[in-house]
């Protein structure tokens, strides 16, 4: 018999808000994150705009010298872990630390210290090539570090699937626990990439907005989108199988109830225009909750304001959703946040589980031309309050990687 699992911890540094309860208040405010880069100088390039994690003090959880050697992503991923362990309570002396895992996916991890190491190489030699440069860089080292903050002997990995990363990570720990092999999951996903490689590589494939007003940067499912806007941060939650959680009498946010995922099989980066595979990662997570489609009452879509995502995503939800696409609501919080790559799916599934909470949906904001091919029921620049019992995250990344979950509302019986 499959074993229930609950998030019981929420943690969050985001360009909105830097832990869970200031993002969600961010949401509730309708707050955009975009702004003028501020992290290096932006003169002779067509991007200037993106969601920069702001006023966040790394030396209220780590020494000075343990940060130095901590990509800025690793150090979003550790600090938000903590978060989310003191949130939920968890005493880490009295619990079974072969039976705690942890599951941190990034779509580019450490590509900062890669920048850095290589101009030490080009400019000073290879003598002057850190020797912490390989574990700064790589992906499985905020999932590995976190397991070494909190002592975790379970399972360990990262998925790297680009922005579908945090979103199959929270899935794969949700199996782990549910199908018996741990009892409690740290799980998300973590990225930094504002950087001017980074920007630069995104900006050259012709990926980004190069809008200048920030409220008209990354606009879902608008007629006038033009490309999304990076973004960074983590997002971790604590999952825990039901039982495990009720015995030290946990403070419940929501159940994960479903997972599925698929593949594209189609191009690099160009998502399958008929949503049909998206449609086969939602369809496999409504199978995985045994929910029927009509149950799904609002879907936090990856939405990422690029022409092709927005289209493919809206045909997708008509796939999976026959006619009950037009009775469920949709939006993207990427309007608020911008695109976090690996991490957005993790910081939309706390979006998500504060939204089950507050049985609020949260708006797309900046919202001005519809698009007639997105059809659906966007909710637009003003937050919608309505029951809902379950909700949907998506997570489309690059390589055709798609992936879905479904949360639902907690109700003590």
């Amino acid at each position: 018999m499959n074993r229930r699992v609950v998030i019981t911890g929420l943690g969050a540094i985001t360009p909105i808000g830097n832990d869970a309860e200031s993002l969600w208040q961010a949401i509730e405010e309708n707050k955009c994150g975009i702004a003028k880069i501020t992290s290096f100088d932006t003169s002779d390039y067509k991007v200037k705009l993106a969601a920069e994690v702001k006023d966040l003090d790394p030396e209220k959880y780590f020494s000075k010298k343990d940060l130095k050697f901590n990509d800025r992503f690793v150090q979003f991923a550790r600090i938000a872990a903590r978060q989310a362990i003191d949130d939920s309570d968890i005493d880490l002396q009295l619990i079974d630390h072969e039976r705690l895992g942890v599951i941190v996916g990034s779509g580019i991890g450490g590509i900062a210290t890669i920048e850095q190491a290589k101009q030490n190489l080009t400019e000073k030699g290879n003598g002057k090539v850190s020797p912490y440069f390989i574990p700064m860089s790589l992906i499985n080292l905020a999932a590995g570090n976190i397991a070494i903050d909190m002592k975790a002997h379970g399972s360990c990995y990262a998925p790297v699937t680009a922005c579908a990363a945090g979103t199959n990570a929270i899935g794969e720990a949700f199996h782990q626990i549910r199908d018996g092999y741990m009892d409690i999951m740290i799980t998300g996903g973590a990225e930094s990439s504002i950087t001017p490689l980074a920007i630069a590589g995104f900006q050259a494939m012709r990926a980004l907005s190069t809008q200048q007003d920030s409220h008209r940067a990354s606009i879902p499912f608008d007629q006038e989108r033009s490309g999304f806007v990076m973004g960074e941060g983590a997002g971790i939650l604590i999952l825990e199988e039901l039982e495990h959680a009720l015995k030290r009498k946990a403070r419940i946010y929501a159940e994960i109830i479903g997972y599925g995922s698929s593949c594209d099989a189609y191009h690099i980066t160009s998502p399958s225009i008929d949503g049909t595979m998206p449609a086969k990662a939602m369809e496999r997570a409504l199978n995985d909750a045994m929910l029927p489609y009509t149950k799904i009452d609002y879907i936090n879509a990856h939405g990422t304001s690029t022409k092709l995502n927005d289209l493919t995503e809206t045909a997708a939800i008509k796939k999976a959703f026959k006619d009950h696409a037009y009775k469920l609501a949709v939006s993207s919080t990427k309007s608020n946040t911008g695109h976090l790559l690996g991490a957005s799916g993790a910081v939309e599934a706390i979006i998500c589980t504060k939204a089950l909470q507050a049985q609020m949906i949260p708006a797309t904001i900046n919202y001005q031309l519809p698009d007639e091919q997105c059809d659906l029921d966007i909710v637009v620049n003003v937050n919608r309050n309505q029951p809902l019992n379950y909700v949907m995250s998506n997570s489309l990344g690059f390589g055709g990687h798609n992936a879905s979950i479904i949360l639902k509302k907690w109700e003590e019986k």
